[in-house]
């Protein structure tokens, strides 16, 4: 049975990846080895992954991940409130689809999603 989902995302320099989550959005580093090239961040019950990547164009980068929240209010506001940019058309809002959502882009470029059912 499938028990779990770690997504893994491109990264072009693991300390500005790793200092963006931790720093902004308060994930920490999972696992006692810090290997090379590759890098384990979680925050509350989820882990990203990043795979070093040098020459990615962060332009043509189209990573994305989805991360379901039971606080997306409170969420939204604090990044606002950390100054983080919230993505030109991801500005928090009620999709068709039911869900409340917002996003904003890492470093590379990476989408990150953040929605919770409304």
């Amino acid at each position: 049975m499938f028990i779990d989902i770690n997504p893994k995302l491109p990264m072009r320099d693991k300390t500005v990846t790793s200092n963006f989550f931790i720093s902004k959005l308060g994930f920490h580093r999972s696992g006692s080895v810090d290997y090379e090239g590759y890098l384990m961040l979680q925050k509350d019950n989820i882990q990203i992954h990043f795979f070093e990547f040098k020459e990615l164009d962060p332009k043509q980068n189209y990573g994305q991940v989805y991360i379901r929240t039971d606080e997306i209010d409170e969420l939204y506001q604090s990044m606002l409130d950390k100054k983080i940019s919230i993505h030109p058309s991801g500005d928090l809002q009620i999709k068709p689809w039911g869900q409340k959502e917002f996003s904003i882009l890492d470093p590379d470029n990476n989408l990150l999603t953040f929605g919770q059912s409304y």
